[in-house]
């Protein structure tokens, strides 16, 4: 098991500091590629671009607790609940399949010609 996680990239987990601003207040974070990479795709998903979906995260935490301790932490979870949520959507469609895939599925029913089925 400890294989496929040593053998990961360096890459992805090499940190990258970006700068953004947040209601106009420059601010940096440094997360790992594969966090900026999971916030890429949530972004694409809600049709934003990063730093809007990252604003919108910090906003809404700040609405949430009234303050933002640890905000990098904070979108390293987010990203962690994010694709655990992924997965969970595609563990569920493998276990109740849309009526079409189920039809797909089925093996074909075969009747002999003269059989009385």
């Amino acid at each position: 098991m400890c294989e496929f996680f040593v053998k990961a990239d360096p890459i992805v987990y090499e940190s990258r500091t970006r700068t953004l601003r947040i209601h106009g207040v420059l601010t940096s974070i440094r997360l790992e590629n594969l966090a900026w990479d999971v916030l890429a795709e949530m972004a694409a998903a809600e049709g934003c671009p990063t730093n809007t979906l990252i604003t919108k995260f910090h906003d809404e935490i700040l609405q949430h607790r009234g303050e933002v301790p640890n905000f990098a932490s904070f979108l390293r979870v987010t990203c962690m609940r994010y694709l655990l949520r992924k997965l969970d959507s595609l563990k569920t469609e493998e276990v109740a399949p849309e009526p079409e895939r189920q039809a797909l599925s089925r093996p074909p029913r075969v009747v002999a010609i003269g059989s009385r089925s």
